[in-house]
This record gives structure tokens, sequence and C-alpha cells, in this order.
């Protein structure tokens, strides 16, 4: 784990809230003070205590320096400096470099795969298909909220800046990528609300049932468009969204996955903050998204955190006890979704969690290594978080006609790290029945391939379109049902 300390000087024009934001503090919850998840430990000054701190922390927190950063209303009124502590996790981002067939041609290219949490930019060499250079970032609007519905809230209230933000952000990481190269064209994929946030268009379409927008088509500028001064006379265009809030990322994972060309039933998952689902059954497409939220990359977990130095990442049963391995070794300073999914499996062959989710009451939580715990609630955003991708899978196989897969391909980080086998005993996957592959950033290679192919681009997302078909799961009159019954693990 690493620390930074800030000396901060708030005012009542910029209270130590807002000073907190633009130091890069993110707000999981947008600021409402609603899921504890932005610590901060006050080493000098004075930062008064809220309601929602002493709702969040415990007495010993409390006095031991530490609030809740979006809480944190210091105003400096005597020009008093406040010094935090900040501990900035360093965070696991998956990229790919898997070789990809390409159609040569000169200059270089960009391809951007634009996640809820995470950023990654590829440039690529165009005429051997080969990666020139990468970044990979969190999310800056991360700090408006963990969650796309968030965005969409915040967006609405404050329309303009979370778009800026990201196409500011973007456009530096392209320079950094691009080491001083021109940029031919750059391809962008992401979910709808990035899309639309990118783009420039209205979420307010986003923010309620039935969840719609007229505007998921692709979207092109030049580069000058976007503010980005390095690449005024780059060709720049987000791909086409498929509806709701499923996104160009999963158009891109059905093209990198192999799913698309697929002749038996098959599925993929994108276990992200924004949780995409689509099932084939050969021939037609089924695609849906499901609010998972951010439990699979340690959000709204008590002592959750991203993969990253400190995180608990494994967790195996060894006789009467558990063993736990943390990234980096050392000191645990929390758990990541990964290591979330095994704790809870293993608490489950142990009898300490029940099939309700229910803790034994002679425990109360599940402890962790280095005086760590899960508590209730933690369980229960779990049960949450996988009730809604396994209902959301139950009924694309329904609308498939389809009784069972015979692969599921994981997609996304949590995909690429999550033990199968918890997360068959948490009932995230099916017990039985479908082999299970880890399919890497499938969002990035596919729109990676895109790029390499531009005379077969047109038509292969022309065969998607007219394969795919939306389902909105809210929509469904079986949905509540279907998500009531996935809520309990396995027996």
């Amino acid at each position: 784990m690493s620390s930074r300390r800030l000396i901060l000087y708030p005012s009542k024009s910029r209270p130590l809230r807002d000073l907190l934001l633009a130091e890069g503090v993110e707000f999981p919850c947008g600021g409402d003070g609603t899921c504890g998840d932005c610590k901060i430990r006050v080493l000098q000054g004075s930062v008064p205590v809220t309601p929602a701190m002493r709702e969040f922390l415990s007495e010993s927190e409390l006095h031991g320096g530490w609030r809740l950063g979006c809480c944190a209303a210091a105003s400096g009124a005597n020009g008093e400096a406040v010094q935090v502590e900040v501990r900035q996790w360093q965070t696991v981002i998956l990229s790919d470099d898997v070789p990809l067939a390409f159609e040569r041609r000169e200059g270089f290219g960009a391809a951007v795969d634009l996640g809820t949490t995470t950023v990654v930019v590829q440039c690529v060499d165009l005429s051997t298909g080969e990666i020139a250079g990468s970044e990979s970032a969190l999310n800056e609007q991360a700090r408006y909220g963990a969650d796309v519905m968030s965005r969409v809230q915040h967006a609405i209230g404050y329309p303009r800046v979370l778009g800026a933000h990201i196409r500011a952000q973007i456009g530096a990481m392209l320079g950094a990528a691009a080491g001083g190269r021109a940029l031919t064209e750059v391809l962008l994929a992401g979910n709808t609300v990035m899309h639309h946030l990118f783009c420039g268009l209205d979420v307010e379409p986003l923010a309620g049932v039935p969840f719609r927008s007229g505007a998921l088509g692709a979207r092109s500028f030049a580069g000058v468009e976007l503010g980005w001064d390095d690449f005024k006379e780059s060709a720049v265009t987000f791909l086409p969204c498929a509806g709701g809030f499923v996104g160009s990322d999963l158009l891109a994972g059905l093209l990198a996955s192999g799913l698309a060309e697929a002749r038996d039933a098959e599925a993929i998952f994108d276990l992200g903050t924004n949780g995409e689902i689509a099932v084939s059954d050969g021939k037609r497409i089924f695609c849906a998204s499901t609010a998972a939220g951010p439990a699979f990359e340690g959000g709204r977990i008590s002592c959750g955190m991203r993969a990253g130095p400190g995180a608990i990442h494994r967790v195996e049963r060894d006789g009467a006890g558990s063993r736990f391995q943390v990234i980096g070794g050392g000191t645990a300073h929390g758990i990541c979704g990964s290591g979330l999914l095994d704790a809870v499996a293993c608490a489950l062959d142990a009898g300490v969690v029940f099939a309700s989710g229910r803790i034994r009451e002679q425990e109360r939580s599940i402890p962790l290594s280095d005086g760590l715990h899960l508590t209730q609630r933690d369980v229960r955003e779990l049960q949450l978080a996988k009730g809604a991708i396994a209902s959301g899978f139950a009924l694309l196989k329904e609308a498939a006609g389809v009784a069972d897969v015979k692969r599921i391909h994981l997609a996304g980080a949590f995909g690429n790290y999550v033990r199968e086998g918890s997360a068959r005993r948490t009932g995230l996957l099916p017990q039985a029945g479908a082999a299970v592959h880890a399919a890497g950033n499938t969002a990035l290679r596919g729109t990676r391939l895109l790029l390499l192919r531009p005379s077969s681009r047109e038509r292969l997302l022309a065969d998607l379109a007219a394969r795919i078909q939306h389902v909105e799961l809210a929509a469904e009159a079986g949905f509540q049902d279907a998500f009531v019954e996935a809520l309990p693990f396995p027996e």
C-alpha cells in the first residue's frame, strides 16, 4: 500500500471536500455520504464529525482521526491548514496484447476502452498491427460516483462537466501512448453512459425506466472538436451501442471472444460495475445489462478495495481456518472482488454463512487477515451483485430458448482473476455444465480488431446489429421473481 499526505487550505469558497475532489479523492456514492468508502485520516487541523460519519465509522476510528472525505466540511475560516492522509490504491488494470489479423496501411491509430472504472489506451502501428504504446488509468469521472447511475444523476445536474473531464483525460493519455506520433484514427468503445457522456449527448433518457435513448449510433469527430490539440486532424469514432446500458464494449467483446462466430450456445459476462451479459443460441444474440454495482471491484464493502498492493485477492480453506494471499505480500489493507468471492465461498463451506446469506449468530462477521472482517452488509452486497448477474443470465437463456450454454466467456479484470470454484459455489456461475473461459479485456481487443480491419468494420458491426436483440430486464414480467430466486447461495 502507498499513501499520500496532503496539506490543504480550505476556505468558505473552497471547503475541504472540494479540495479533496480536486486532488483526485474518489467519492464512490457521488458525495452523498451513503457508502462510507472515501475515508481520510486527519493529521493536523480540525474536521467536524457529521452524522453520516458516525453511521459508517466506529468510535475508535473517529477518535483516531478518520473522517469521510465527501462530508469533510472544514472551511478554514482563519486560514488554518488541514493535513490529511489519503490512501491511494494502485489498481491492477487489465490491458491486452493478443496478436490480431490486420489490413496493412500506413500510420498509427489508437484503440480506447472507456470503462466506468478504468480507461485503457493503445497506440497501434497500422503497418504491422503491433502495439506501439499504451496507457491505463482510473476513470477520473469516478470522483463523481462509482456507478453509471451516479454519473447520470450528476450529468443531469451539471451538463457537460463529466464529458469535458473524460475527453481531456483521454486526450492526455493518447499523447502519452503515441509518444509524439500522429494518429490517423482513434476508435473508442464503452457502455451507453460512457458513450453519451463522451459524445456530449443527453443522458436523461437513461435515468429511468425504460432506459431507452434514441442516440445509440456511432459518433464521429475530428480531434480538434474534442479539444485534442496534438491530434486535431485525427478521425475519432465512438462505436455504436446495442441498447439500454449495453454499449460498444460488449459488441467489441462479442467479436474478440469469438462468440459472434460461435455455432453452439455460448455466453459472455463482462463483470464490472455495469454488468453486461450476452447469450447466443448459435444464430441470434440476446444481450442485457445488470446493475451489479461496484462490489466485484471492492466497492461498498466495509474493507473493500480495488485489486492492488495490500488487497486480499485469494482465500482458501486451510484445516479449521483460512489461508489468505495478499497482492504484493505483507500486511492486508483490504479485500478486492476476487478475494470477496473466495471468502464468502469458504464461509459457506465452513457453515459460517447460511444459504440465506445470514452470518451464523455466534460469528457476527467473517474474520479475514490482519484484523479485517466482512460484515453482514458486505455479504448482502455480494448477494445483490451476483443475484443481478445470475438472474439476468437466466432470463437471457429463456429468451434465447436454450436450457444451458456450452461455454461462458468471462471478460474484464474481475472475470480474469475470479476463481471458477468460488464463482460456482456462490451462485454467480452455474454450479455445473458450461465450461468457463477467462477472456481478458475483450472490449479493448475487439476495438483494436475493428481498428485493424477498416474495410470489413462496417460489415462486422452491421452483422452484429442484425443478430442482436436487446432485452430490458427491468421490463421483463419475470425479472423480480428471477432476481429474488437468484439471491440465496446454493445449498
